[in-house]
């Protein structure tokens, strides 16, 4: 099996997992492909015992890779999503963060994971993204984001107003610090810290999610994922930010955003253990009631 491995500089105490890991399908006789980056920060401290290819972006993974290893945290994982884009090729989360929402391995079983994975014992789960259609400048061909577009202000001296058409019906100009976008992957992300709803992944919606709104009647909506959203932003400074996760661009009130579902889905890696009702009941702590 081919495999494709994608990280991060993590600190010395991590070494030992993604020792665990190498050996793990070393010995399984996978060839592997590595990030260049992350290889050039593993050279000095960790030494392959086979010969291994490397890459630099996504034109070198596509029909190169049946599985990629994310190694690290959610964000290591949003950002293999970038490389791995429309390729179809699966990513498996190693977790080595805290959270682990997207990076569903826990580090103490990497093992068992690998075998699993490598036995053909998972299921792959799609997930759709967000696009950001227009202006196409912002952010060139890395217009997509698995959990949200965020729209920011700029200054931190006033609100802006972030005026929102779905399907050139207006929906509302929300007087607030900023408004995010998310898919349901993103659901449990930025938008719940906002107080947005919790959507399964396999919802085919979209939530909006006001930041600390002025109004305090204006709350999230979902919406079909088939809808085409246009955004305009009026602020102080005439300024600005638009997020795709962990991308970022000033935008000005004569420009208008266009938004919408991504022609391609990612597809992940779960274990036969795992589903999403038990990832949010261990990750949110529902199971911390003394009563369960």
């Amino acid at each position: 099996m081919k495999i494709a491995l994608f990280g991060k500089a993590f600190s010395d105490d991590f070494l030992g997992y993604f020792r665990i890991l190498a050996e793990a399908l070393e010995n399984n006789g996978c060839k592997l492909m590595v990030w260049e980056p992350f290889y050039a920060f593993l050279k000095d401290k960790f030494v392959f015992r086979q010969e291994v290819s490397l890459f630099t972006d996504h034109t070198h993974l596509k029909g190169q890779a049946d599985i990629l290893f994310s190694v690290g945290g959610d964000g290591t994982m949003l950002h293999s999503v970038r490389l791995v884009r429309d390729s179809g090729i699966p990513i498996a989360g190693i977790n080595l963060g805290r959270m682990g929402f997207l990076s569903s391995i826990p580090r103490g079983e990497i093992i068992t994971a690998v075998d699993e994975i490598l036995g053909n014992r998972y299921r792959i789960v799609k997930r759709t993204l967000i696009s950001l259609n227009s202006p196409e400048m912002l952010f060139g061909d890395v217009n997509f984001a698995f959990n949200e577009l965020s729209i920011n202000k700029k200054e931190n001296s006033s609100m802006v107003v972030v005026h929102v058409w779905v399907n050139d019906q207006l929906l509302h100009s929300y007087w607030t610090d900023g408004l995010i976008i998310a898919t349901p992957t993103g659901s449990t992300a930025y938008s719940l810290s906002c107080g947005g709803p919790i959507i399964t992944p396999d919802s085919s919606n979209f939530v909006i999610t006001p930041i600390a709104p002025h109004n305090l009647s204006v709350r999230p909506v979902v919406i079909p994922d088939s809808s085409l959203i246009r955004i305009r932003v009026d602020s102080r400074d005439h300024q600005a930010l638009v997020g795709l996760d962990s991308q970022s661009a000033v935008i000005t009130p004569e420009m208008e955003l266009v938004v919408g579902k991504a022609g391609f889905e990612i597809s992940l890696v779960q274990r036969l253990n795992e589903n999403f009702f038990s990832t949010i009941r261990t990750k949110l702590n529902w199971g911390s009631d003394i009563r369960n």
